[in-house]
């Protein structure tokens, strides 16, 4: 008995499938619809996706086939199958650009990307898709009832890309790629000015310039983010950094202005005054003066002496002077040959030239030829006596 109910129910199973495969395949379009549509709403997404496009190819001409396209991809968008849905929705934008509900086809075919969406850690493909069909949407449709939540929507996918930007720039600030870093935060600043990622990239401006010890555009960038976010906490931040950077500068120019005090008190130091360097000066004199007596202890040449002092002092002697030298000079050879000749000389010479001087005037040719005579004569008798030589220094001072 069992058997047979077990049996029974098998078949009434199988029968029931079948008649309701032959129902599908033997529906009108708006029964299709209407079937794929109760399945929608019991959440029986694939069920009701297969449905509308059953009805969509057996009848592609009907007013309920354009329907089925949209609420197809609907179904499948709902069963998250996001692929399957959008292109679902090209093909209705394609065939039904003049639809009234075009609008909501672009709509749904963000939405697509948008869901899929995760995290800024991963790929962006989808967000930049998702941000392009907003906008699309936006352009195309400003005034719709979908294109407030668009511009929403694109807010929160530009945060998202600039979420991505960020996180690449941290890395590179991590690593010390510095530069690197500076051109993501430069591409944040540049293309999503309105995200939340803004106040943040200020900062590491800031943190970056002052590393770089670019002082005044990190100052820059520093009155700006304090302007824009006066109670941030990147703003409190960059109070620090700016802080720090502040004592820096001034050790800095203390610094450089201790060196520059230095350095002059070693160039004024360099410049003696003329009293100091003429001190100086007679004090090695000095030195070398003594020096020169503990090694010539038999004294110096005076007479070198004077004659340097002679010659320094560059003058012409007055006529007197050199006279008086003369006759000194010839003094000095008289009293060598006295005391060398002691039998005196020929006096009765002298004595007549001293009266023919008195009587007449002789020419002054003649009177220097005599003069060279006499000294010829005496300078003879010095040689004759005086065998080891003359002095020629006396004798070329008094020739001088």
């Amino acid at each position: 008995m069992k058997k047979i109910y077990m049996l029974l129910c098998s078949t009434l199973l199988f029968t029931a499938c079948a008649s309701s495969s032959e129902n599908l395949d033997d529906m009108t379009a708006e029964d299709l619809y209407n079937v794929s549509w109760e399945n929608l709403e019991k959440t029986k997404y694939e069920k009701a996706a297969t449905g509308f496009e059953k009805l969509e190819t057996d009848h592609p001409y009907s007013k309920w086939a354009v329907k089925a396209k949209l609420m197809g991809a609907y179904a499948y968008y709902k069963n998250e199958k996001y692929d399957d849905a959008v292109l679902a929705l090209d093909r209705f934008i394609k065939y039904h650009p003049g639809n009234k509900d075009v609008a909501y086809a672009y709509y749904l075919k963000g939405m697509c990307y948008y869901d899929q969406i995760t995290s800024a850690e991963k790929d962006q493909s989808d967000t930049a898709k998702a941000e392009e069909t907003f906008l699309l949407l936006t352009e195309l449709f400003p005034d719709s009832k979908y294109a407030e939540d668009a511009r929403k929507k694109i807010n929160l996918t530009e945060d998202y890309r600039a979420g991505q930007e960020m996180n690449v720039a941290r890395y590179y600030l991590k690593d010390g790629n510095y530069l690197s870093a500076l051109n993501r935060f430069n591409v944040v600043l540049e293309n999503y000015q309105t995200t939340v990622q803004i106040e943040e990239a200020l900062y590491r401006e800031v943190e970056i310039y002052a590393i770089f010890g670019m002082d005044k555009y990190a100052d820059g960038y520093y009155n700006i983010l304090k302007k824009n976010y006066p109670d941030g906490k990147w703003t409190a931040k960059a109070k620090k950094i700016m802080k720090k950077l502040g004592k820096t500068k001034a050790e800095k120019v203390v610094k450089e202005n201790s060196v520059a005090e230095l350095k002059s008190a070693e160039e004024e130091k360099d410049v003696k005054p003329i009293e100091e360097a003429a001190e100086e000066a007679k004090t090695e004199q000095s030195f070398w003066s003594k020096t020169a007596d503990f090694l010539w202890p038999w004294g110096k040449d005076d007479s070198a002496e004077e004659e340097i002092k002679e010659s320094s002092e560059n003058e012409i002697k007055p006529v007197e002077e050199s006279a008086e030298e003369a006759k000194t000079e010839q003094s000095f050879w008289s009293k060598t040959a006295d005391f060398l000749w002691p039998w005196g000389k020929d006096d009765s010479a002298e004595e007549e030239i001293k009266e023919s001087s008195e009587n007449e005037i002789k020419p002054i040719e003649e009177a220097a030829e005599e003069a060279k005579t006499e000294q010829s004569f005496w300078s003879k008798t010095a040689d004759f006596l005086w065998p080891w030589g003359k002095d020629d220094n006396t004798e070329e001072e008094a020739k001088r």
